[in-house]
């Protein structure tokens, strides 16, 4: 197999079209179809179901096409670093943000980024933080938010900071900072909570089981948007971390306070797979990221319990 095959098999799977890949490879489709049959005799098994819906990749093509996604990107890097523009940084970082602090940390990151490193390609992967550590486990993340994990034999983590979680409720409901509700006094509300599974519901539910408490869920969602907006259409309290609604409580949207009895929090890290040798790019940005951390934080935008210090990956572990 060569590069224009991985090339060909990882293009067509992502957009689910052998004419579409072909155009984005500058190639005509009869090349794209020809290099993925060449890699199919080769391997001598069938890396895609072929309908008229389009191209989806078969068990034995999503592993493919996972390896040699790694696998390109493993050259993109070494390209980028044997070959570089002297005083300028390069190549391809793939980074994944907690659900949360999207909003708090994408924009502020992609424009620092773009002013004082253009030469990275950064890609943004926003989701929770089973999938984000399983991503980056996989080699599909470079580096991510997670929280509450230490470090294991894959993956580099280092401590950022612990945030507690709130009780959140219209602003008519007057919550306030200084003010912590007792578990206790939030659960006798209707509560909007994460789908069971979910890692902070888990968090929720072992302080529920811990203050003996019974919740009356009334509906679960896998989305912090949608818990806010049933939050604020009246069916019920909800509880989230500080980051995911700062910014509703400054601007009257939703009233909050820290839960108590018992506290509930979470920690944050920054995470890497284990390695040698942090690339350049990838060192840059996470340098940037913990820095954007740290703005939100003594800006007020990002309420946390207790904040570490963290310079780059390299302070990671």
């Amino acid at each position: 197999m060569d590069l224009k095959q991985l090339k060909a098999l990882v293009t067509v799977a992502e957009v689910g079209s052998v004419t579409r890949a072909a155009e984005l490879l500058h190639l005509v489709q009869p090349a794209v179809t020809r290099q993925i049959r060449t890699l199919e005799e080769e391997l001598g098994v069938a890396l895609f179901e072929r309908s008229r819906q389009g191209m989806r990749a078969t068990e034995a093509g999503a592993i493919m096409v996972a390896r040699a996604r790694r696998a390109l990107n493993e050259l993109e890097w070494a390209r980028s670093e044997v070959r570089p523009t002297p005083g300028v940084v390069t190549g391809v970082v793939r980074v994944g943000l907690l659900d949360s602090t999207a909003d708090l940390l994408a924009a502020p990151l992609v424009s620092s980024l773009a002013r004082e490193h253009p030469g990275i390609d950064l890609r943004l992967i926003t989701a929770y933080s089973g999938h984000l550590q399983q991503w980056l486990d996989e080699g599909d993340l470079d580096l991510s938010l997670l929280y509450n994990l230490d470090s294991t034999p894959s993956l580099n983590a280092h401590l950022l900071l612990h945030e507690n979680l709130w009780a959140v409720a219209p602003a008519s409901e007057g919550l306030r900072a200084d003010a912590p509700v007792p578990f206790a006094t939030a659960a006798t509300h209707p509560l909007v909570m994460p789908t069971t599974g979910h890692a902070l519901r888990t968090l929720i539910d072992d302080a529920a089981k811990q203050a003996g408490i019974e919740m009356d869920v009334v509906v679960q969602t896998n989305s912090m948007r949608v818990q806010k907006q049933l939050v604020l259409a009246g069916h019920g309290w909800t509880i989230l971390p500080g980051v995911g609604i700062a910014a509703d409580v400054a601007r009257g949207v939703l009233s909050a306070a820290p839960l108590c009895e018992p506290d509930v929090s979470r920690a944050v890290v920054a995470a890497a797979q284990r390695t040698s040798r942090i690339p350049p790019a990838v060192d840059t940005v996470a340098r940037e990221l913990v820095r954007q951390v740290r703005v939100a934080v003594a800006e007020g935008r990002w309420p946390v319990e207790e904040v570490y210090q963290s310079e780059a990956l390299t302070d990671i572990g």
